[in-house]
């Protein structure tokens, strides 16, 4: 298991951000052997799409090369034209090849982790100039990982190689006895079947090497519990400042809850654990709408705002639990406490001007039309 600078053991698997850094700084994984095998295999199929034309374009540049007339050997604007002429013609001829090989090489790079381009991996590094450095990096891990590489790279070529020359040693030798012409298209296809050989070999080396960059890049990104305690806290911000934040916003709800109070038509209370403050515009209003709600002494303070600004208090356990436990503030009430709740405020208008006490008697809470699945008891759980 990798360790950290500090002796901490990196067991922790990296986070987004951790391999969103590493991207920037050009930090990805990356397979040389899957790119030569992708450039080698796509030559090889290059070669037998555009091969003809290629020979064929190579053909005919020599012939009309050689078969200039000594007056325009000396003519030296002549000598120039021929030059960009056949120069042209070769270009035109293997443009279809180089841009293959092109494609494959940034195909090859990018199928692992991706396109990135990172201007941070093109800086200069000192510690890349430090010929400590450099040996440890040549005698290190990756270093022999990349020894092991090459080594095996040179048996799998050879021998596949060999293997190759062996099985068409008959074909070579009988070159010699075949017509020119025949025999140079025979050599160029024994020659692309050979470098397919060899470029397929290059198949084991990449499918070690790919599962092996992939393992080891995540290695590298491995993180110690600390960093990711200190990543969390840079990112989202330590616990004691969230729960500061937390606690202000929360006083901050609490201030315009009460300052929402005196524009209640009515609280409805436990009496003393539960209180909800209920506002009704029926010009403007589909419904009535919790503008304040609160427990314990939340609950307590709301009562006393009312009673400051002389808002009518009424005890209703049932319902004050029901409102309480089934909307947020600015809420509607629920259709299924209209008829409880249009009971109270029906009689709470009626006596609004003939009490001067805040607290309404002579109303039968308990009678209040209350469906059983909003039936709450203190703890907030449905009575059953």
């Amino acid at each position: 298991m990798a360790e950290s600078a500090d002796g901490q053991e990196k067991s922790e698997d990296p986070t987004d951000k951790k391999i969103s850094d590493a991207r920037e700084k050009g930090q990805l994984a990356r397979s040389r052997e899957l790119t030569t095998t992708v450039m080698m295999l796509s030559s090889a199929i290059g070669l037998l799409v555009f091969g003809p034309l290629i020979v064929s374009s190579i053909g005919a540049v020599m012939v009309n090369n050689f078969s200039i007339k000594r007056a325009q050997a000396f003519d030296t604007i002549y000598m120039l034209d021929a030059f960009f002429n056949s120069t042209s013609q070769m270009l035109i001829a293997l443009a279809p090849f180089l841009m293959l090989l092109i494609i494959s090489a940034i195909a090859g790079s990018i199928v692992l982790s991706g396109w990135n381009f990172s201007v941070k991996a093109l800086a200069v590094k000192p510690s890349k100039l430090n010929p400590m450095s450099g040996m440890k990096r040549i005698f290190g891990p990756q270093g022999m990982m990349e020894l092991g590489k090459a080594l095996a790279k040179f048996f799998v070529i050879s021998a596949v190689g060999l293997v190759v020359l062996y099985s068409t040693s008959n074909p070579v030798l009988g070159l010699g006895l075949e017509p020119v012409k025949k025999a140079i298209a025979h050599s160029g296809e024994l020659i692309f079947w050979g470098f397919l050989w060899v470029s397929m070999s290059l198949i084991l080396i990449a499918a070690v090497d790919v599962p092996f960059q992939l393992w080891n890049h995540k290695r590298q990104l491995k993180m110690t519990k600390q960093e990711v305690k200190n990543e969390t806290k840079d990112t989202d911000g330590s616990p004691e400042l969230k729960a500061r934040i937390r606690q202000t916003q929360m006083e901050m709800a609490s201030r315009r809850m009460m300052e929402a109070v005196p524009d209640a038509d009515v609280i409805i209370t436990n009496p003393t654990h539960f209180s909800v403050a209920i506002k009704y515009d029926q010009e403007h209003m589909r419904a009535p709408i919790v503008v304040a709600k609160g427990a314990d002494q939340i609950a307590f303070e709301i009562r006393n705002v009312a009673k400051e600004h002389r808002i009518p208090i009424m005890s209703s356990p049932a319902l004050a639990r029901a409102v309480y436990f089934t909307t947020e503030i600015d809420d509607e009430i629920p259709e299924g406490l209209y008829l409880a709740v249009a009971r109270v405020l029906a009689y709470v208008f009626q006596l609004r001007d003939q009490f001067s006490s805040t607290k309404l008697g002579g109303f039968d809470s308990g009678d209040l039309p209350i469906p059983d699945d909003m039936q709450f008891d203190a703890k907030g759980k449905r009575d059953e």
